[in-house]
């Protein structure tokens, strides 16, 4: 590390394990989602958003004291791969459910709210895994499932259950092996679902946490993305004061969103920096440097430092290292452009709530390290300033959208930071790269040209570390494999592979086979998230 990197400020915020205090001032209702290690906590929080909600996750253990401080209207508490009665099983205080808050607890917050109130939760004598039946029990018209029809298809995901109700708590609804499925303690607001209202798979739990929020907790649905722009700008003014600051600029939403915001909030002292690091799609540095400097007024520095990152990642394999060395290289970059620039103190980026999330928190596992969060050296020549850092992206681009930045910039497919060297599947050099370069375009090409675009998520090529035996003009060839991924999502946190046509897959395939030279082999990734994630590495 250089001695310009050793002698700066750690990062503000960097690996935060909770994003309390990030809370907009002009929230004024807010649900806490107590994270109690499932893999859907984000989903609940973003499935309260699009009620209109804002929404907070939280570790489970935060203590009473300061998650009341926050007056939320209401509590959820998530579910988790624990036993409640298992030594060391995470809890929460007791005390909350004496606190006067509406709570609801989803699968093992369920069982946790059993436990603790003298009820008993043991392993089911059947396990429910995916779609199950569900009948309503609770007066037709009233509470949680007050609009619904009494008998209902919902999504499972349990091996234990509640097997005696607390004192004071009542039966809303039952499964075929859930004598408990959904219950309530409504004199103290108290209320528990064993099945997962927030996934797709139960297509009707968002009426049910609308229910919970606007019936029980009383919420009137006022938060929206106006309201946090307008806060953002006011915030990053406050942040940055009198100084200057610099932009991270990919091209994407998130780092264009940023830029928009950070342009907004203090105008020409904002310099934005694009840096080339020569792992980006073909003709992509051009179009980024042209749109900018079309739509945006704040200045623009191009950096081409493409033989330097490849020189670092020479001869990594391990994309875990990939990520930690071009997230330390950016930053490299960027404090040697800062000394050029006049050592502007503040680097505003475009880091989101996923990319925290899925470099790992003390409550949720790290899945793989986001250049831009745990990429980052510990030590840092700048103050961060992520305006987007609680945001999805399909919040961010309502936000984009908000800042009138164009189309094609807004509904851009998500990009990774660290670029093709986490779709080159092994060593990165040059020859690799120019042969996923070319896949990807006629990829991009042939999604675009299909009228699909809008529709998924992604679509990219990957370069497989593996080669395969072929024909070309009655010889034997050994060439490269190619993985075509395409997703459709709406927040990036799970993901379902795309239903491509057939006669769309077969043109991707024998172009890449036939224009593409070096590969002699397409394959289909028909992986879902999870188990897989959506990028390779």
């Amino acid at each position: 590390m250089s001695r310009t990197l050793a002698e700066g400020p750690r990062p503000s915020g960097h690996l935060r394990e909770t994003v309390t205090g990030d809370v907009p001032r002009s929230v004024e209702e807010l649900i806490v989602v107590l994270d109690f290690g499932a893999q859907y906590s984000q989903l609940i929080a973003r499935r309260v958003r699009e009620l209109r909600v804002y929404s907070l996750i939280l570790p489970f253990d935060t203590p009473l004291d300061e998650l009341l401080a926050l007056r939320p209207k209401g509590i959820i508490l998530s579910g988790g791969p624990a036993s409640v009665y298992d030594p060391g099983a995470p809890r929460c205080d007791p005390g909350l459910f004496a606190a006067g808050v509406p709570t609801l607890g989803i699968c093992y917050g369920m069982q946790l709210m059993a436990h603790d109130l003298g009820g008993r939760t043991g392993p089911s004598a059947r396990r429910e895994y995916g779609r199950t039946r569900l009948f309503v029990d609770e007066a037709e018209g009233a509470g949680l499932f007050g609009g619904l029809e009494r008998r209902l298809l919902c999504w499972m995901s349990h091996g234990d259950s509640v097997l005696r109700l607390p004192p004071g708590f009542e039966t809303l609804a039952h499964s075929d092996h859930s004598a408990h499925a959904a219950v309530a303690d409504p004199a103290r607001r108290l209320y528990g679902l064993q099945f997962h209202p927030e996934v797709s798979h139960t297509p009707w739990g968002t009426d049910v946490l609308r229910n919970f929020l606007y019936e029980v907790c009383g919420c009137a649905g006022s938060w929206s993305m106006t309201s946090f722009v307008e806060q953002a700008v006011g915030e990053i003014r406050t942040q940055i004061g009198d100084g200057r600051a610099i932009c991270a600029l990919s091209g994407g939403v998130d780092s264009a969103a940023a830029a928009g915001l950070a342009f907004r909030a203090i105008g020409d002292r904002l310099t934005c920096v694009f840096v080339d690091h020569g792992l980006l799609r073909r003709g992509e540095a051009e179009q980024v440097v042209a749109v900018f400097r079309d739509h945006f007024g704040a200045t623009l520095v191009h950096v081409d430092a493409r033989r330097r990152f490849l020189a670092r990642l020479r001869e990594v394999v391990d994309p875990e290292q990939k990520r930690n060395l071009i997230g330390n290289e950016f930053i490299t970059v960027f404090a040697e452009e800062s000394t050029r620039l006049g050592r502007p103190e503040v680097l505003v980026q475009g880091t989101l709530y996923p990319d925290v999330i899925e470099s790992g928190t003390r409550t949720a596992a790290r899945i793989k390290t986001h250049h831009n969060v745990g990429g980052l050296p510990a030590v840092m020549p700048f103050r961060l300033v992520e305006p987007l850092r609680t945001l999805f992206k399909d919040e961010v681009r309502l936000v984009a959208r908000s800042l009138g930045l164009p189309e094609e910039m807004v509904w851009r497919h998500p990009f990774p930071g660290p670029g093709l060297a986490i779709r080159v599947l092994g060593e990165v050099t040059e020859e690799r790269l120019e042969i996923l370069r070319h896949a990807d375009a006629i990829v991009t090409e042939e999604i675009r040209r299909s009228g699909l675009g809008r529709e998924l998520w992604q679509a990219f090529a990957v370069l497989l570390p593996v080669h395969t035996v072929g024909v070309a003009g009655d010889a034997r060839t050994y060439g490269n494999v190619v993985a075509v991924r395409a997703v459709t999502s709406n927040d990036g946190m799970t993901a379902d592979w795309a239903r491509l046509p057939s006669d769309l897959l077969e043109t991707i395939s024998n172009r890449i086979t036939g224009e593409v030279a070096g590969v002699g082999r397409v394959v289909y990734d028909i992986s879902s998230k999870p188990p897989a994630t959506i990028e390779w590495e």
